[in-house]
């Protein structure tokens, strides 16, 4: 079963302010995962922001 995170858990994993989450977002140099909507609650998958986290650590070490 997916996991989802809300944008609290998000800003916390990412030490990021809630606006610079959602600047993050909307930056497609960023490439930051998108939320899904599920009912009236905006959340984010823990397996797109491991995918990210992969992304940026293997970017990191060309």
């Amino acid at each position: 079963m997916a996991q989802y995170l809300t944008s609290r858990d998000v800003q916390k994993r990412y030490k990021l302010s809630r606006s610079s989450l959602y600047r993050h977002q909307e930056d497609p140099q960023i490439g930051f995962p998108k939320p899904v909507k599920i009912g009236y609650r905006i959340l984010w998958r823990e397996a797109d922001l491991d995918a990210f986290d992969s992304r940026i650590a293997a970017g990191a070490k060309q």
